[in-house]
């Protein structure tokens, strides 16, 4: 199947059609990715009964994606501890809206957790626009994430990989799987991502093929999502 690339000025427009033009809000793109990643985990691991499982949040709308997961995950029986990177006053609005979810469900202790004793791993730190290196207090989470050696599932791009170059900061984590949203973006493919990248699949958020094919992006996309809503990327 040819799945096309986006560049990162390429999903910021996406993004922005989504909303004012199409009427997508935010708030349905992220409960989307959220749910999808949830069933990424899920086909990963199997059975998610009393399975362990870390999420590891930054406070952007990546971020609120790995909350939304968390709070799926705990639906479907998984023991979810949510580690919020940083200083909750920081959230974005949306963001904010899924901590406050996940902070009624339990899922977010004060304590810092083990991950050495977790199933699995999200990284849910960084989005798609990162430039330069991780920074604290994300960059101590890549590192504690990568010496774990436990599976690690990336939300969209491993957090610290630029996804314009495809050149991968100090830390980065080293994913597992990655789960890029509506298209891939053009760094995860790069020989030098591979690396880092692990399996690569993509996960339909709802964005419509007609909107790819608007004058600003002027992209072709078939039907990419007729058998399932994650496909993988060869």
């Amino acid at each position: 199947m040819n799945i096309p690339a986006l560049t990162t000025d390429q999903m910021i427009e996406v993004d922005r059609l989504m909303i004012e033009k199409y009427g997508i809000v935010l708030l349905q793109m992220m409960e989307n990715a959220g749910r999808q990643l949830a069933e990424q985990a899920r086909r990963m691991l199997g059975d998610l009964n009393g399975r362990r499982i870390v999420v590891l949040c930054g406070a952007g709308n990546n971020g609120g994606g790995g909350l939304v997961a968390a709070r799926h995950l705990h639906n479907r029986g998984a023991q979810v501890q949510v580690k919020l990177a940083g200083d909750r006053d920081r959230l974005k609005e949306v963001p904010a809206l899924q901590y406050r979810s996940v902070q009624v469900l339990g899922l977010c202790g004060d304590d810092d957790p083990d991950l050495a004793r977790a199933d699995l791993i999200i990284d849910a730190l960084i989005g798609y626009g990162l430039s330069g290196n991780p920074r604290d207090p994300i960059a101590p989470w890549i590192e504690r994430a990568n010496q774990s050696t436990r599976p690690i599932l990336a939300l969209d791009a491993p957090s610290g990989l630029d996804t314009s170059t495809g050149t991968a900061g100090v830390p980065c984590i080293v994913a597992t799987v990655t789960l890029t949203l509506a298209l891939p973006k053009l760094g995860l493919l790069t020989p030098a991502a591979q690396a880092v990248v692990g399996e690569l699949y993509v996960a339909d958020i709802g964005v419509p093929p007609e909107l790819y094919a608007e004058p600003s992006l002027g992209i072709k996309v078939g039907a990419i999502f007729t058998a399932d809503s994650v496909v993988r990327v060869e």
